[in-house]
């Protein structure tokens, strides 16, 4: 009985130490004529097919960043990089400008009205404009 005891504390305290998976939205300048985005041209901006608006990236490191681009373009993280390599070496693209973090892109969306980005659905404030939140 003791052992179970244990055994029930270790686990619990191992599913607390887990990070909960935040949900990411895609947001856009509070201004911004577009009230919302298809995930199609979302993914548009974000592997580089239309110019219309300015993406912004979170850090390679940040975890929002893996959950967007599985969410919104099915490619992981490598498959991106090696997307965007392709299009700079080629002269088709710039890369997206890449800010540390959720405040980082809300900073940078509020600041420019065609650019698009991603946070935590947490992070949303008036300073942005969900346009995307995916299933």
């Amino acid at each position: 009985m003791n052992q179970m005891f244990k055994a029930s504390i270790t686990l619990s305290a191992l599913l607390l130490a887990l990070p909960a998976a935040a949900e990411v939205v895609v947001v856009v300048n509070a201004k911004a004529a577009e009230s919302s985005l298809t995930k199609d041209q979302v993914s548009q901006f974000f592997l580089g097919k239309s110019t219309a608006m300015t993406p912004v990236d979170q850090a390679e490191s940040a975890p929002a960043r893996a959950e967007f681009y599985k969410k919104v373009t099915d490619k992981d993280p490598s498959q991106i990089k090696a997307l965007w390599s392709k299009l700079v070496f080629t002269g088709k693209a710039t890369m997206p400008k890449e800010v540390g973090d959720n405040a980082g892109v809300k900073k940078a969306v509020a600041a420019d009205p065609k650019a698009i980005g991603y946070i935590d659905k947490s992070a949303v404030d008036a300073s942005v404009k969900v346009v995307y939140a995916g299933s």
